[in-house]
């Protein structure tokens, strides 16, 4: 029996789990059992050190004396550059080697969240994944990964029987590429507004996309906000600059537009899926994932019945006289929150074979 260490860190919360792997397992996760998790607000503490022995004493205090984990690994919300990374808005400075002497756990690593998304969807169960095009899978196939929420994250993965190999990328700072009249209006807005000389792709797709395009579609003055839409907005303009802010402007228009209450956030979300549907489209082209393409991040999966209407895959395919090449690539929505957590799970307990 081996106990492993698993951590998503990020900003504002950090989740650490306890997890129990028999020996003569594989370091596929369902050989992996959860033995204690907890959430911890990541500023009420100065290092992620007290944090994991304050998570320590607790698992001991609820399951009984247990020994140290053999191997821990961290997913950061973040970069990693040679097993350190800076959590700025934190002002923490995580480094492998600190960790694993100061914690003394004998293999510690740190990965990027994204990644650790990526060690995740290969040990999802069928419950955790909406598949909106089954494909023709091959299982020896790249994987690609693709995940907006309060950016844009893209990685991929090579599966491998010695462990799988995975890599988080920055392809969500790549250009957005308009397609259509209406993309080009919206990338003049956004470079009028924000006084920016190029945008980015994670400027569109991600939570604070779906702002960008309601105040472009507010600008186009196509239709009035709902009278409940319009307090929702003023309240949320009044926040602006706040620390305490009670509205979630993208969370509010989502919800507007799956229940048909507002017209521009109607217009808004439809255009974000397009917009999200092309740039998945490009990553497929790009690494030609033939295992799958999974959809992570919370936007999707809150949003599941717009990404299933059509407008998605319709954007996704649309690449011309190569369109061909992606058309039989499965697609699947990542429903689990907590894939991330899985991921770093799976990894520390690849770091013991």
């Amino acid at each position: 029996m081996t106990i492993l260490l698993a951590g998503d860190v990020g900003g504002t919360k950090t989740i650490l789990r306890l997890v129990q792997a028999d020996q003569t397992d594989s370091a596929r996760l369902h050989s992996l059992k959860t033995l204690y998790e907890q959430t911890y607000p990541s500023r009420d503490f100065p290092d992620l050190v007290p944090m994991v022995r304050l998570f320590i004493s607790h698992a001991n205090e609820a399951l009984g004396e247990l020994r140290l984990p053999e191997c821990a690994c961290f997913g950061i919300a973040g970069p990693v550059v040679q097993h350190t990374s800076k959590l700025t808005n934190l002002g923490w400075v995580l480094q492998a080697e600190d960790l694993q002497r100061s914690l003394h756990i004998p293999q510690v690593t740190l990965i990027n969240d994204f990644a650790a998304i990526g060690y995740g969807v290969l040990a999802l169960p069928p419950d955790d994944i909406c598949t909106l095009r089954a494909g023709s899978p091959d299982p020896t196939g790249a994987i690609a990964i693709i995940g907006a929420g309060t950016g844009l994250g893209q990685g991929y993965v090579i599966p491998h029987q010695g462990g799988d190999r995975v890599f988080a990328t920055e392809g969500g700072h790549t250009d957005f590429a308009p397609r259509s009249e209406l993309e080009y209006q919206l990338l003049r807005f956004l470079k009028e507004r924000y006084d920016l000389g190029r945008v980015s792709v994670e400027r569109v797709v991600s939570g604070m996309g779906i702002e960008s395009i309601y105040l472009f579609m507010q600008s186009r003055s196509i239709a009035k906000d709902s009278p409940e839409m319009a307090a929702i907005f003023q309240t949320w303009q009044q926040e602006l600059g706040k620390a305490e802010k009670t509205i979630d402007l993208p969370s509010a228009i989502s919800y507007h537009a799956q229940n048909n209450r507002d017209y521009l956030c109607e217009e808004t979300m439809n255009l974000f899926v397009r917009a999200y549907g092309a740039e998945a489209g490009n990553l497929a082209l790009k690494i030609l994932p033939y295992g799958g393409l999974y959809i992570a991040g919370g936007i999707a999966a809150k949003n599941l019945p717009l990404m299933q209407q059509g407008d998605f895959l319709d954007a996704f395919d649309d690449k011309g006289r190569v369109s061909k090449a992606i058309a039989q690539i499965p697609i699947h929505v990542v429903l689990n929150p907590r894939v991330g957590l899985l991921g770093s799970a799976l990894c520390a307990a690849q770091l013991r074979h």
